[in-house]
């Protein structure tokens, strides 16, 4: 088996972030020969993909990744590339869920993951920006300034370095500010090529455009299977956004875009800090130094994917940093996805209900840089049967707190909801021939609901709207050329095929001309 030749596509949208932009060597690939069973096949070369990927060649294994698109091309290159050692789930509620050990073995994971970033960058000496920053969280109300002084009691208590501060490299009003010391920013791309470098020349092997459809398991061996032939191994991992197809974290995480813009500012006055405020929605600040150009990065705005509106997202993000900063031109604009556990700690371990052996890593909110790095070791250290004090708290068979349950129906009462009046709620009367040249929509033709997009050139790509994972119906995302499942998370292009999981068949083609 050899991966394919053709270009390989950079990311998963239209939307291209600067790391993406600037990425280099992309094509480091392998060949692996029929019957070959390797001791652990990864699915999906992101950060928690090589990062575990390596520490298993490393070990004297033999690994095989393989990815859908290439290195980096899902959320690993979209991260807005901050790494603190406070998360989106706070140490307050980390020990509302988990107890006083599960908050302070959090506090201890989010560290690791931290110091697991910094090693690999300095032992294997990759060059990816990596810097140290001081980071800040700023309250702007009464209330953020209650939920401030929440945040501080919690870190504190784990464990975490934090103090007050009246001073924050920030032109925003505000009441009450936090300091976060020895925080740190890099460039995930670069620090992932360097991963990849060394995992290669370990002699590990990796697929690009290799999409895994299934796996099927008979005597402790795994046959994982791809367009491109099967895989065998005695371990399978998957380091992707959720594990594909329907399982058990189709209810317990929830899919959310983020938005990044980079912006050159006329007054060169940048921050040489994190800076996060305490909104909702949130909004975050740094600097990077891109292709010798410095640039503000600006981020936040979340919302569900296949929900709310991503023009409007990038529209209102560009509209808060212009009240702030001295704006000379937005040079970048891109979104990302990640996955919200139900009781806000990340999924690391053997997969609930498949066959021993069959790993996943999911649900990091927004921290997947720590995340996945630590998640490297955790599940390297499952495969290699070696103890590990963090994978009974990530376990994902881990009994749910009774805490999570109310945002457990929350979030699936909004599947439900989506799953039964996107069909039968609305009452769409727009035709193909309204569609405006690169735009999409759900249309209705003949009484059937079509997928519609009209590209540039006039020509018409119709597909079934109906997501292939769940049967929910597709919404178009005009920033990122693609339709998202407003269910569980699944993207696909303008021609249908999958961009981002859990599906793993693309939307079927139909002929607009046959309505």
């Amino acid at each position: 088996m050899a991966t394919k030749t053709q270009p390989i596509t950079p990311r998963d949208g239209a939307q291209e972030s600067p790391w993406q932009a600037a990425i280099i060597n992309r094509n480091i690939t392998g060949k692996t020969a029929a019957g070959q069973i390797y001791d652990a096949l990864i699915v999906g070369a992101g950060i928690t993909g090589l990062s575990t990927g390596l520490l298993l060649q490393q070990a004297g294994k033999k690994v095989l990744i393989a990815d859908a698109h290439s290195p980096g091309f899902g959320t690993t290159g979209g991260t807005s590339a901050h790494i603190n050692t406070f998360a989106d789930t706070t140490y307050p509620e980390a020990e509302s869920a988990f107890g006083e050990k599960g908050a302070q073995l959090f506090r201890e994971a989010i560290a690791e993951g931290l110091n697991l970033i910094k090693t690999q960058t300095a032992t294997l000496k990759i060059a990816c920006d990596l810097e140290s920053k001081t980071g800040f969280l700023y309250a702007e109300t009464d209330d953020e300034v209650k939920q401030l002084d929440e945040i501080y009691k919690g870190a504190v208590k784990v464990g975490v370095p934090v103090s007050y501060t009246n001073e924050v490299p920030t032109p925003v009003p505000f009441e009450k500010a936090l300091k976060w010391d020895d925080q740190a920013q890099f460039h995930p791309l670069r620090y992932l090529q360097g991963l990849q470098k060394t995992f290669v020349a370990e002699g590990g092997v990796i697929l690009e455009e290799t999409l895994i459809t299934g796996v099927e398991t008979k005597g402790g061996i795994h046959t994982a299977a791809s367009a491109e032939g099967n895989i065998l191994a005695k371990a399978v991992i998957y380091a992707t956004h959720l594990p594909p197809n329907i399982n058990v974290f189709n209810f317990e995480c929830a899919p959310y875009r983020s938005y990044v813009m980079a912006f050159k500012l006329k007054s060169g006055d940048y921050p040489d800090a994190l800076i996060y405020d305490s909104q909702e929605p949130y909004h975050y600040v740094r600097s990077h130094i891109i292709d010798g150009q410095q640039l503000l990065l600006a981020g936040g705005h979340d919302h569900k994917t296949g929900h709310g509106d991503p023009e409007k997202a990038f529209a209102d993000l560009e509209k808060y940093v212009c009240k702030y900063y001295n704006i000379a031109s937005a040079k970048y604009r891109w979104s990302s996805q990640y996955y919200v556990p139900v009781d806000g700690l990340p999924y690391i371990g053997q997969m609930p209900m498949a066959p021993e052996g069959i790993y996943c890593a999911t649900g990091y909110n927004g921290n997947g840089m720590m995340l996945g790095s630590v998640a490297g070791k955790i599940l390297s250290d499952l495969v290699l049967k070696k103890p590990n004090k963090f994978s009974e708290l990530f376990s994902p068979g881990r009994i749910k707190p009774v805490d999570s349950f109310s945002e457990f129906v929350k979030e699936n009462a909004d599947v439900a909801y989506h799953f039964i009046a996107d069909r039968l709620g609305t009452h769409e009367t727009d035709s193909l021939k309204r569609l405006q040249p690169g735009t999409g929509k759900v249309v209705e033709v003949d009484g059937k609901k079509i997928a519609a997009y009209r590209d540039e050139a006039g020509a018409i790509h119709a597909l079934s709207p109906v997501c292939t994972h769940a049967a929910c119906i597709v919404n178009w995302n005009g920033q990122e050329k693609s339709w998202d499942c407003p269910c569980h998370g699944a993207r696909y292009d303008i021609h249908g095929q999958v961009l981002t999981g859990p599906a793993t068949k693309n939307l079927m083609k139909i002929n607009p001309d046959e309505n």
